[in-house]
């Protein structure tokens, strides 16, 4: 525990990837006290072509109250 997904459009580096992985496991670090053991990160990428009907529609649209952090994009 934590566990966290990042879904985002292809294209960066896998060395960026590790890179936010790594950014994302010190947040939680620093954050909450989560021991590095404890973190796992997943990267998903998703094309821009597939965002509305695979994330934004199943994973933000319906939780729009549990999110910390919404998009600011308008989707419609």
């Amino acid at each position: 525990m934590p566990h966290v997904v990042v879904k985002m459009f292809p294209g960066p580096s896998e060395d960026k990837k590790r890179a936010l992985a790594d950014r994302i496991t010190e947040a939680l670090i620093e954050s909450i006290g989560s021991a590095n053991e404890s973190v796992s990160v997943a990267i998903q990428e998703v094309p821009s072509t597939r965002w509305m009907a695979d994330v934004y529609r199943p994973d933000i649209e319906p939780n729009m109250s549990k999110l910390y952090k919404r998009p600011g994009y308008k989707p419609f």
